[in-house]
């Protein structure tokens, strides 16, 4: 056998063969990839190490395969998808905590894993900017209770980023939830304990009404209708025995009870069919109507008339790729004009983006660079000192942002190709920079309330029955998918009969709960309208802020719990009632600019700078 040339090869055979042993699963297939690491059916895979084999790949590989062995070891899946929540942030707590569990458990046997998981730990840290965050908002909760469940159960420090993040929660958690966490070493060791106690952290710090249903209430309410059949039929034993030993006692005075009994019974019998009518007509008047599941997480109180018409669709599911190519020419002709200008603005921001990347300053400094900003101060005073400035590092955040569009009639002609040729350019502008993109789409399948509409007229027309229309909600394009590929679903937008009915607050809610199972540590959606929501067949039999009502309740759920950074564009309608944050601009030949220097300031280093020009677009423009 030949030997092998490269000499990553030996640590990878021996990490390989230690995993095996850690996840006590010696059939365990070990891939080194540059795809994400995790694990598939029987596949691990490992973050790549190259033929340098420098410190921090090893330390990541490591780490890395520590930290999934202790998860195959000591995580069992029934288990865990018996207790998982059903909404987005109880599940990204629970799944944290879980991982938590796991590696503290390890740690107990294996201390040297937990410091290679602490390797591990620490450079996901840095590399996602966690010690350089200034307010507990900007920091993800889920990843800080993560943290700060393993540093309980471990009593072990964490790496300073990571220790950063916990810190600056930690007084909010352990107010929240402190007698809970306390508990956390007595349960490590048993899944489902573990899962319940889990459960109440994630109620205690406000996210109660995301657990769904307890699934050790329904073994609960079983056993206690056991119990009480078991009880009763015991009564039945004991009174049935007792009239045995009277009859015995006393047969002449059995044989009178007996006969006045069936004299009873035959009154009874009399009486019998009117009154089970009628207590049966009261039963049925009484008896509550069956009480739907909430459609809405920002608004339980928020009815959907039927939920089964709805569709989320992929573009490309919409139209053949021959047509989609036809329509993405038909786009790209359309705004060739247009390109050049918009093509300025991406660079414009695709430079402010990686200057972020690559350097930022300390000023005021007494050597290094000369700053020149600052030369006007020595001429006006000879006698001020000469300041200089110095240039340090910075980690650029994991960042993902989703444009939702609003696909509706009233963005029909030149507003819905000038947002769906802006996606497209920025699109390529941020994943060049290393930044995810989703593009996102918002209408109805039909004009008049369709299959909906019709079922409700079928079975009887009932009051106010909520949201009376099928939705249709459009994945242009996945956060994790390559533009290449999907770069002629934009042109679906300009397919005939596609834009119709718009209902904000459901796609706002659908592509924020999308946004919110991302891992990356900063995400941003920014919503491009045209308007209130509208669609008639709701209107028509509703309250008539109906939909708008449901719009605000869910922007402020978005804005309060501070998971997704919450922004938004309109064209040629105010906004600004909807959205703290937003631009209203009265051209949609405005947008491109719009758009970039929204995302440009919202990657803006300086705070100030920042909310300067977030709040200024909008008074300028509005």
């Amino acid at each position: 056998m030949k030997k092998s040339d490269n000499p990553a090869d030996p640590f990878k055979k021996a990490l390989t063969e230690a995993t095996r042993a850690m996840a006590e699963d010696h059939e365990l297939n070990v891939t080194f990839s540059a795809d994400p690491s995790g694990v598939s059916g029987d596949t691990m895979r490992l973050p790549q190490v190259s033929r340098r084999m420098t410190r921090d790949e090893v330390l990541l590989a490591r780490g890395t395969a520590d930290a999934l062995a202790m998860k195959l070891r000591h995580h069992d899946a029934a288990t865990h998808a018996k207790y998982v929540p059903a909404g987005p942030m109880a599940r990204d707590l629970y799944e944290a905590m879980e991982t938590a569990r796991c590696e503290a458990l390890g740690a107990r046997d294996m201390p040297g894993a937990l410091s290679n998981i602490d390797a591990k730990l620490g450079q996901e840290a840095d590399r996602k900017g966690y010690g350089q965050i200034k307010a507990p908002a900007d920091a993800p909760l889920a990843v800080a209770a993560g943290y700060i469940v393993r540093q309980a159960a471990t009593g072990r420090a964490l790496p300073a980023s990571a220790q950063h993040v916990a810190d600056l929660w930690r007084p909010f958690v352990e107010e929240q939830a402190g007698s809970d966490l306390d508990q956390v070493g007595k349960v490590l060791a048993d899944q489902a304990a573990f899962a319940r106690l889990a459960r109440k952290v994630i109620a205690d710090l406000g996210y109660g009404d995301q657990l769904g249903e307890d699934p050790d209430e329904p073994q609960e309410d079983e056993a206690q209708e056991n119990a009480e059949q078991d009880e009763e039929s015991g009564d039945n034993q004991s009174r049935d025995q007792s009239e045995d030993e009277e009859a015995e006692a006393s047969p002449e005075r059995t044989q009178e009870q007996t006969q006045d009994e069936r004299q009873a019974q035959v009154s009874m019998d009399d009486q019998s069919d009117e009154e089970m009518a009628d207590e049966a007509e009261m039963s049925e008047a009484e008896s509550p109507p069956d009480i739907p599941p909430a459609v809405s997480d920002a608004n339980p109180d928020y009815k959907v008339y039927a939920q089964e018409f709805d569709e989320e669709i992929r573009a490309e599911d919409l139209a053949d790729p021959a047509e989609l190519e036809r329509l993405r020419a038909y786009l790209d002709k359309q705004l060739e004009p247009l390109r050049g200008a918009v093509s300025r603005l991406a660079n414009k921001l695709q430079r402010r983006l990686q200057a972020q990347q690559n350097r930022s300053w300390e000023f005021d400094k007494e050597e290094g660079v000369l700053d020149a900003g600052r030369l006007a101060r020595v001429v006006a005073n000879p006698t001020t000192p000469l300041s200089f400035k110095v240039e340090k590092d910075t980690e650029f955040r994991d960042t993902v942002v989703t444009l939702l569009l609003d696909n509706s009639g009233s963005m029909r002609g030149r507003p819905i190709s000038i947002a769906a040729i802006c996606a497209d350019v920025l699109a390529r502008t941020l994943e060049r920079s290393q930044v995810k993109v989703e593009i996102l789409g918002f209408t109805t399948r039909a004009w008049k309330g369709g299959q909906s509409r019709e079922k409700w007229l079928t079975e009887g027309r009932p009051a106010q029955p909520g949201r009376l229309n099928d939705l249709r909600h459009i994945i242009y394009k996945s956060a994790d998918a390559p533009w290449r590929r999907v770069r002629p679903n934009l042109g679906l937008m300009m397919k005939e009969g596609l834009l119709k009915e718009n209902i904000d607050g459901e796609a706002l809610e659908w592509a924020h709960r999308r946004l919110a199972r991302r891992p990356e540590a900063r995400r941003i959606l920014m919503v491009i309208s045209d308007g209130a929501p509208v669609d008639d067949s709701t209107l028509s039999v509703n309250p008539a802020n109906y939909l708008e009502k449901h719009l605000r309740d869910v922007i402020a759920m978005i804005e309060k719990r501070k998971q997704v950074e919450l922004l938004a564009i309109g064209i040629g309608h105010d906004v600004t009632r909807y959205y703290q944050r937003a631009v209203t601009i009265t051209d949609a030949e405005q947008l491109a600019g719009a758009i970039t220097e929204q995302l440009a300031a919202l990657f803006e280093a300086d705070p100030r700078k920042r909310a300067r020009v977030l709040g200024m677009n909008a008074m300028r423009r509005g």
